[in-house]
């Protein structure tokens, strides 16, 4: 077994290139795609959380554990790197696993992006696992939890996407209408209703949409504290709960466009 990385690829205070240091939203957005692929290595993946950890810390998360804070954080990034994250088409996904289609490619997505989460937690866990050998201390905790929650709904969002194209069901709308549809299906565990017409982003934050994706995300980031378990417990939770998750969250959309897909057939 090899050991740990060296210190480059772990977290850490240093800045980003920018006005202020942090990220911004495009590094932000591309981060995120690139851990949506589910055969990265640990260290890859751990370089590409590392911008999600600077702009956390560029907001204040790391001195203390401020809840709220990470939550609100959390919610921001997401809607905003959202229109970014790459769905594609089903004909490049068809291109991509070689030509599968219907339940094959859906399950595939959904295996995939299982595991690109699980992956994430391992990165997550490892790390926390070494902070507590190195030093007694969670500083870190609120840095490390946001980057990773982010990092995880974002893979999921893309999947979600990536199965109404499978099922013949494409989000409409602008890439700012689709993000905000999609990001209230993660929310909601279903496909996106095509009854409802395309908002705005800002309407993802208002009234019960917004306590509906902040009552998800508390409890997302309230799984994600399996990461922070002694030795390599925190590596192992994080990777069987984050795959586990987002496999029922693949299953639960799945069977919600199946059954508007026989709807439509039988109509």
């Amino acid at each position: 077994m090899t050991g740990p990385d060296p210190a480059p690829d772990e977290p850490s205070g240093s800045a980003a290139p920018g006005g202020d240091g942090a990220p911004g939203d495009d590094e932000v957005a591309q981060t995120v795609a690139a851990l949506a692929e589910a055969d990265l290595q640990p260290a890859q993946r751990r370089r590409l959380l590392r911008p999600l950890v600077d702009s956390a810390r560029q907001r204040g998360l790391g001195g203390m554990f401020r809840p709220k804070t990470a939550l609100r954080w959390i919610a921001d990034t997401v809607i905003e790197i959202a229109p970014h994250v790459p769905v594609r088409d089903l004909a490049t996904l068809r291109v991509h696993h070689d030509g599968l289609d219907g339940e094959e490619l859906a399950e595939r997505l959904i295996r995939n992006a299982a595991r690109a989460t699980g992956g994430v937690g391992a990165v997550g866990g490892g790390f926390a696992s070494v902070h507590w050998v190195v030093a007694p201390t969670l500083l870190s905790a609120p840095v490390l939890l946001t980057a990773e929650t982010v990092a995880v709904v974002a893979i999921e969002v893309k999947l979600i996407g990536e199965l109404h194209e499978v099922y013949r069901q494409p989000v409409p709308g602008s890439s700012g209408h689709r993000a905000v549809a999609l990001v209230q299906a993660w929310a909601q565990r279903r496909g996106v209703n095509p009854l409802v017409p395309g908002v705005g982003a800002a309407a993802v934050l208002g009234t019960a949409a917004r306590k509906e994706l902040r009552d998800r995300l508390l409890r997302r980031f309230g799984r994600n504290l399996t990461t922070l378990g002694p030795m390599l417990t925190g590596a192992a939770v994080a990777t069987y709960l984050n795959r586990r998750a987002t496999q029922m969250l693949g299953d639960s959309v799945r069977t919600d466009l199946r059954r508007r897909a026989r709807a439509v057939e039988a109509a």
